[in-house]
């Protein structure tokens, strides 16, 4: 019995020392990248300001809200203004003008980085590389308004080029910020101008990680740089392509708000209305903060949705996932 307690005495002092040690080196830890942590109190506190707390007024959804009663103290209406947008006459035309630019953005947008970073890989001329490089990235740093603004002086209908081309060559002028059905092809072109450079980085990091012996040994196989391309680049960054097509279906319904209010006018309104200008009109011009902020949670909703599905089918299918 004595023999047991003296044992069962060890084991305590052996778990108490080694939670003190292990206390001690956490300390340590903590205390040899403190700098660090400090850095990182900045975007935490901006995530928790700005992306976590407004969460808390997604309760203005479910009641009939005004200035007077505050948030908590007005009425509460349920599914009211949920009810409202579903049954709306532009409820069907706002869904699907988002549904389709999106799905078409991704469609043509999200291959264009990956097919800009494997020719880039390819190229031997590194001053040649540079310049490419440079000229690719500098569009993202253009403000949104100026890249709008360039493009209605682009295809203007009086002074632009493109139409002065059409005009020449024999044609009529088209009035292209007036034509709904010319909206979507201007919004996807003007995206992969603007994104395809600064897009393009992170599957350029991903190609410096793949290892060169794999290189090595397909040239001593006798491989071009087409099965080089296909069996080894390709393969090798898979894993980032997969990761970033996730985080790019999961905000699928998260059209760039900016770019479509500032192409959008009476003429293309057709096209042009998404969930994202359609909130900011009825939150901001008509002071509707209830129904609004209904629209933005339903948009939300479907985004957690489709993220969680896709997740869950390439956890299944290809092993990588998000979580």
């Amino acid at each position: 019995m004595l023999l047991y307690m003296d044992v069962k005495a060890n084991k305590d002092l052996t778990v108490i020392s080694m939670k003190k040690r292990q206390r001690k080196s956490t300390w340590k830890l903590f205390k040899n990248d403190i700098a660090l942590y400090i850095m990182l109190l900045v975007p935490v506190t901006v995530a928790v300001i700005f992306r976590y707390i407004p969460i808390g007024a997604l309760i203005m959804s479910f009641k009939d809200y005004n200035f007077v009663q505050g948030i908590l103290g007005s009425p509460w209406v349920g599914f009211k203004w949920f009810e409202k947008f579903l049954s709306s006459a532009k409820f069907a035309t706002i869904f699907l003008n988002t549904l389709k630019i999106s799905v078409y953005s991704l469609v043509f947008s999200f291959p264009c980085p990956i097919i800009l970073a494997l020719s880039l890989n390819e190229v031997t001329n590194d001053k040649f590389k540079r310049a490419v490089q440079t000229a690719s990235y500098l569009p993202y740093f253009v403000s949104t308004v100026v890249v709008i603004s360039m493009m209605n002086q682009i295809l203007s209908p009086t002074t632009g080029i493109v139409n002065n081309v059409i005009v020449a060559m024999g044609g009529t002028a088209i009035n292209f910020q007036a034509d709904p059905k010319a909206f979507l092809p201007m919004y996807i072109i003007s995206g992969i101008w603007s994104g395809i450079g600064y897009s393009s980085i992170l599957y350029l990091s991903a190609l410096t990680g793949i290892s060169q012996e794999l290189y090595e040994a397909a040239v001593v196989d006798g491989a071009g740089r087409w099965r080089k391309m296909f069996h080894i680049t390709i393969p090798g960054i898979l894993p980032t392509i997969v990761i970033l097509l996730l985080m790019n279906l999961g905000t699928l319904l998260n059209v760039g708000f900016e770019k479509a209010y500032l192409m959008q006018n009476d003429l293309n309104i057709s096209a042009s209305e998404i969930i994202g200008t359609y909130v900011y009109k009825q939150g901001l011009v008509k002071l509707d903060y209830s129904y609004s902020a209904a629209v933005g949670m339903f948009q939300s909703v479907i985004n957690l949705v489709l993220i969680t599905v896709v997740n869950t089918i390439s956890k299944k299918v290809a092993d990588i996932s998000l979580w």
